[in-house]
C-alpha cells in the first residue's frame, strides 16, 4: 500500500498553532494594570508601616509586647480555628447533601443555605443576643460567626462537587472500596482545594470582623484596634496591633497555599467521565432534611425572626420615617459603585494569573488577599491619611472615598469569582481568534467576555452584598449628614433602641437577599454530572 502525499497548504490559509498557557505572550499593559491594582491594595499596609516607623520600632514593640496582646492573640486564634473547622464541616456536609443526594427540595435549599450571607454579622449577633443573654463571649462568638459565614465554604465546595470527576469514585467502588472510604479519599480529596479556599475566606472574615464581637462582648484584635483608634487615640498601639493581625492573615494565606499545593488531584478527561446517580438516602431522608431545616432555621430564621419581633413589639418610627428610605438609597448606591469597581479591578489580575501563570504572578495575586484580613477601620484611615498628606484633604468624607474603601476591602471577593470564571473559559478559543488576526481587545469583548459574564455577575453580587453589611469603614468615611442602613442600625442599637434598629436590619437583609439568590442560582447552574 503506497502512501499518498498530503496536499500542499494554501499560502493564503491561516494556520492555527495552539500555544500552551505558559507560551502565550504576556501583554505588558496587563501586567502594569495588575501591579497598579496590587499597589492600591497595599496602601493600608503602607499606612501602618509609616505610622509605626514614625512612632519608632522600639515604642511600637513595647506597645505590642504586653499581656493584653497575648490575650487578644489567644482569643483571635482559638475563635478563628473553631469557626473555620465548624464551617468546613457544615459547609461541606450541606454541599454534599444538596449536590450528591436525592435530598427533597434540594434546589430550594441550595438558595436558602446561601441567604445568610445577606445578613450582616452584627445583625446576626444582635438577633441572638436579644433572644438569649447567654449568647456572649467565646461560645456566643463561635455560634454566631459559624452561622454567619459557613456559606463561604458551601459555595465553592458545592461547585466542586457538581464539576468533579466521578469516574474515580466509580473505579474505587468497582474495586470493592467501601462507600465511606471512597467519600473520604476520593470525593473529599477532589474537593480539598475548594474546601481550603472556603476556609481561607472564613478565617480572613473572622480576623477582620468588628461589629459582631462588640455586641457579644468578645475581645479580639479588631475590637481593640477600633478602641485604640477611636477612643484612646493611641495610633502607634493600634498600628502595632494591626500589623500583628495582618501577619496572622499572611500565615493563613501561606497555610492555605501550602495545603492546596499538596492536594492537587489528577482528573480524567471531562468528556469521558460518566454521570453518577445521586445517592438514594432512603430512610436517612428524614434526618438529612431535619438537619438542613435546622441549619437554615438557626442561620436565617433566628436573626430575621428576632428583628421582626423587636420591630412589632417596639416603636415603628424607624420604618415610617424618611431616614430609612434615604439610608436604603445611599446603601444601594454605594454598593453598586463599589461592586462595579472591584469587579473591573479583578479582571486584569485574574486574567494575568490564569492565562500567564508564573510564580511572580501568583505572588502578586496572593498579596491582594491580605487586605481582607484588615479591619475596615484601617483601610478607611489609610485613605484619609493619604488624602490629608498628599491631596490636601481632597475627597475626604465623600461618597467617592467611601466607595474606594469598599472596592479595596472587598476586592478579594471579586477576584475569587472572576478568577474561577476565567479559569473555566477555554484559552483555545482565544488563541484561535488571535490567529485570525483579531486584536486583544476584540478577543476579550467577543470571545472571553460572554464566557465569563456569569462569573463577573457572581463577583459583582458578592461585593454588593458585602458592602451592604459593612460597618467599620462606613462609620469613619460616611459623608456628613448621610446615613447608611448599617450606620443607622448601629446608632440605634448602641442607644438601646432595639425597636428602631430592627427595621434597618430587615431592610438590609431584604436588599441583600437578591444578590444572595443570584449567587445560589449561579453555582446551581454550573455543569452537573450527577443525575
Amino acid at each position: 500500500m503506497t502512501a499518498t502525499a498530503a496536499p500542499p497548504a494554501r499560502p493564503d490559509s491561516p494556520r492555527v498553532q495552539p500555544m500552551s498557557r505558559r507560551g502565550m505572550s504576556r501583554p505588558p499593559g496587563l501586567l502594569l494594570v495588575s501591579v497598579a491594582v496590587a499597589l492600591l491594595l497595599a496602601a493600608p499596609l503602607v499606612f501602618l508601616l509609616i505610622e509605626a516607623a514614625g512612632a519608632g520600632t522600639g515604642t511600637v514593640w513595647q506597645l505590642v509586647d504586653r499581656r493584653l496582646t497575648a490575650t487578644l492573640l489567644w482569643n483571635t486564634i482559638r475563635l478563628t480555628v473553631a469557626v473555620t473547622v465548624l464551617c468546613a464541616v457544615i459547609g461541606t456536609g450541606a454541599a454534599w447533601l444538596v449536590e450528591r443526594t436525592n435530598l427533597w427540595g434540594r434546589r430550594l435549599w441550595a438558595v436558602l443555605i446561601v441567604v445568610p450571607l445577606a445578613i450582616p454579622d452584627f445583625v446576626t449577633s444582635f438577633g441572638w443576643s436579644t433572644l438569649s443573654p447567654d449568647v456572649h463571649g467565646f461560645r456566643g462568638a463561635v455560634l454566631v460567626m459559624t452561622l454567619a459565614v459557613y456559606p463561604l465554604v458551601f459555595l465553592p465546595v458545592s461547585a466542586s462537587f457538581r464539576n468533579s470527576d466521578t469516574t474515580q469514585e466509580e473505579v474505587a467502588r468497582s474495586l470493592g472500596v467501601g462507600r465511606l472510604k471512597t467519600f473520604v479519599v476520593i470525593t473529599l480529596g477532589q474537593a480539598a482545594v475548594a474546601i481550603l479556599g472556603g476556609c481561607l475566606l472564613v478565617a480572613l472574615a473572622i480576623l477582620a470582623e468588628y461589629g459582631a464581637f462588640e455586641i457579644l462582648a468578645y475581645q479580639t484584635f479588631t475590637t481593640e484596634i477600633f478602641s485604640q483608634f477611636s477612643t484612646s487615640f493611641d495610633i502607634p498601639a493600634a498600628c502595632g496591633l494591626s500589623i500583628v493581625l495582618i501577619l496572622l492573615g499572611a500565615l493563613a494565606l501561606l497555610g492555605e497555599a501550602s495545603l492546596s499545593g499538596r492536594r492537587r488531584v489528577s482528573r480524567g478527561d471531562r468528556g469521558s467521565a460518566r454521570a453518577m446517580s445521586r445517592l438514594q438516602l432512603g430512610w436517612w431522608q428524614i434526618p438529612a432534611l431535619l438537619a438542613i431545616v435546622a441549619l437554615v432555621g438557626l442561620a436565617l430564621g433566628v436573626p430575621v425572626g428576632s428583628a421582626i419581633h423587636l420591630w412589632i413589639s417596639g416603636t415603628k418610627v424607624g420604618l415610617s420615617g424618611v431616614s430609612v428610605g434615604a439610608a436604603t438609597w445611599h446603601t444601594a448606591l454605594y454598593g453598586l459603585g463599589a461592586a462595579a469597581i472591584s469587579t473591573a479591578m479583578a479582571v486584569p489580575v485574574a486574567v494575568l494569573v490564569v492565562r500567564h501563570d508564573t510564580l511572580g504572578h501568583r505572588l502578586l495575586e496572593r498579596s491582594t488577599y491580605l487586605v481582607m484580613a484588615m479591619p475596615g477601620l484601617v483601610v478607611a484611615l489609610a485613605l484619609s491619611y493619604f488624602s490629608e498628606r498628599y491631596a490636601n484633604g481632597f475627597d475626604y468624607q465623600t461618597a467617592a472615598m467611601l466607595i474606594a474603601a469598599y472596592a479595596i476591602l472587598f476586592f478579594p471577593l471579586a477576584l475569587v469569582g472572576v478568577k474561577a470564571s476565567v479559569a473555566q473559559s477555554p484559552p483555545q478559543l482565544e488563541e484561535v481568534a488571535r490567529s485570525l488576526g483579531w486584536s486583544r481587545w476584540a478577543v476579550w469583548w467577543k470571545v472571553t467576555r460572554p464566557l465569563v459574564t456569569p462569573g463577573l455577575t457572581a463577583a459583582f453580587c458578592l461585593v454588593f452584598l458585602s458592602v451592604v453589611t459593612e460597618l467599620t469603614a462606613t462609620l469613619i468615611l460616611v459623608p456628613i449628614n448621610v446615613q447608611t442602613l448599617a450606620t443607622q442600625f448601629w446608632a440605634f442599637q448602641k442607644d438601646g433602641s432595639n425597636g428602631q434598629a430592627a427595621p434597618y436590619a430587615l431592610v438590609m437583609i431584604a436588599i441583600a437577599a437578591a444578590p444572595s439568590y443570584v449567587l445560589g442560582r449561579y453555582f446551581d447552574r454550573l455543569p452537573n454530572r450527577a443525575r
